[in-house]
């Protein structure tokens, strides 16, 4: 998981676990770490990756278009083609930020400690007619002595 990249929700993510980001990838190593908070560190980390292709695309497209730029290395198919992986980038960024604000807002506070649910064994019984039952055998029974 990407610890070193930022990302534009890290704030979000200290204001809900209290704590700068390399903490809760500490926490998240150990064996009492919450689903949630793996999830929650996963999606960080897709979306720090995500914002950093944004990041390369856009700085592209600028050094492109540089003004001190020869105009005749220009290149629309290039230009297009940068405009198509910006989209892509841009829609996985949108994805993540949403998923990982979407479950910051319902995961449990981080001082809650994940306990087992119990639940009641139900048991069913049901009794068959006496029709549908197979016949017992007889216990003790002699068989009949062949002669």
């Amino acid at each position: 998981m990407s610890q070193v990249k930022a990302s534009t929700m890290d704030g979000d993510l200290q204001t809900v676990f209290g704590s700068p980001v390399p903490e809760p990838y500490e926490t998240a190593v150990g064996h009492d770490a919450s689903p949630a908070l793996a999830r929650a560190l996963e999606l960080r980390s897709f979306l720090a990756l995500t914002e950093e292709q944004v990041a390369r695309v856009r700085d592209r497209v600028h050094a492109d278009m540089d003004p001190d730029r020869d105009i005749a290395e220009l290149s629309a198919d290039k230009l297009r083609f940068d405009a198509l992986w910006l989209e892509a980038a841009l829609d996985a960024r949108d994805g993540y930020r949403a998923a990982l604000g979407e479950l910051l807002r319902t995961m449990p506070p981080p001082d809650q400690r994940v306990r087992p649910v119990r639940t009641a064994q139900l048991r069913v019984t049901a009794t068959l007619p006496p029709s549908a039952a197979p016949a017992p055998q007889r216990a003790g029974a002699t068989r009949a002595r062949r002669t």
